[in-house]
């Protein structure tokens, strides 16, 4: 049995034609999501069952490499490729607005963050996972990172040094593409397996992995001389330095265990469509960084 990667439906398949059928009927019923993935990642022409089914086993092969490999060539390709996500190109060099609204909407994503980082812990008996689970939850929420800050602290300070009170940010409602990405992430981690939720967490630190570009990312999160030109307030460096710096070895520990336990507990194919449906959460969610920063733009 696998899960449907555009709605995490569980699907009895073994050769991908059952999962070929259930995303073209959906498709043909205009159904978004599966609309969205055919064309991402199969066709946006329509081809049939069988080809699909050959072409989804072509995106789920692992090509003798590690889940882990194959997490990262996914994430690249669809963020940080020869057409990266237009929120990271507006971060090369970002300006108050998409700063802003990366404050805004992402206190509310890190909320959700550690939400799921509990639920693993809730749901797991390995005792390794535990201890990650809980570094994570105190470095981003417990004041135990760099200095004793905890990350969303620092968040909170960017935009304090850009104008915004952190009760201003606090008080703003997410935008709906927020709302609807966390509240999916939180029926990933309180129905889903604890494996699934990590996996559809922990491959979206790739985003700050400065290493990805020896690996064909055709550019960084951001351009790393922001860090020490003039360009952005002193708290919005000691925000992006803290992900640029911390965000290697989390994920890289983050995947190291979902890549062991996928295939000690076989659920590899779960986990790539658990991570693949995230990876279109957090697509739909970084525009909508970008969306606040419009709305900010327009209002001044």
């Amino acid at each position: 049995m696998t899960k449907c990667p555009a709605c995490l439906a569980p699907i009895h398949d073994v050769d991908h034609l059952d999962l070929a059928k259930h995303l073209m009927q959906r498709a043909d019923g205009s159904d978004i999501p599966h609309v969205r993935w055919l064309n991402q990642n199969i066709s946006r022409h329509k081809i049939e069952p069988p080809e699909v089914a050959r072409r989804v086993a072509e995106l789920f092969d692992l090509h003798g490499g590690s889940v882990s490999g194959w997490i990262r060539s996914r994430f690249i390709a669809q963020f940080l490729g020869k057409t990266p996500h237009p929120f990271v190109v507006a971060l090369q060099h970002p300006t108050r607005a998409v700063l802003l609204g990366y404050t805004i909407e992402h206190q509310h994503f890190l909320r959700q963050w550690v939400r799921s980082c509990a639920y693993i812990t809730a749901q797991t008996d390995q005792s390794e996972v535990i201890r990650y689970e809980l570094d994570n939850l105190n470095t981003e929420f417990g004041g135990m990172g760099p200095g004793g800050v905890a990350h969303y602290e620092l968040l909170l300070r960017m935009g304090e040094s850009l104008g915004y009170p952190r009760d201003r940010v606090l008080s703003t409602p997410p935008l709906p593409a927020t709302r609807s990405a966390i509240d999916e992430w939180n029926r990933i981690a309180r129905d889903g397996h604890w494996l699934d939720t990590m996996a559809a967490m922990h491959s979206l630190e790739l985003i700050a992995h400065r290493g990805l570009v020896d690996e064909g990312a055709s550019l960084h999160y951001f351009d790393p001389s922001i860090l020490t030109s003039e360009e952005i307030s002193g708290p919005a460096k000691a925000f992006l330095r803290e992900g640029y710096e911390a965000d290697v070895g989390h994920s890289e520990r983050g995947l190291e265990l979902v890549n062991r336990y996928a295939v000690s507990l076989d659920r590899v194919r779960d986990v790539q469509a658990t991570t693949l449906r995230s990876f279109d959460l957090f697509d739909d969610y970084l525009l909508a960084r970008l969306e606040r920063a419009d709305r900010i733009d327009a209002a001044e």
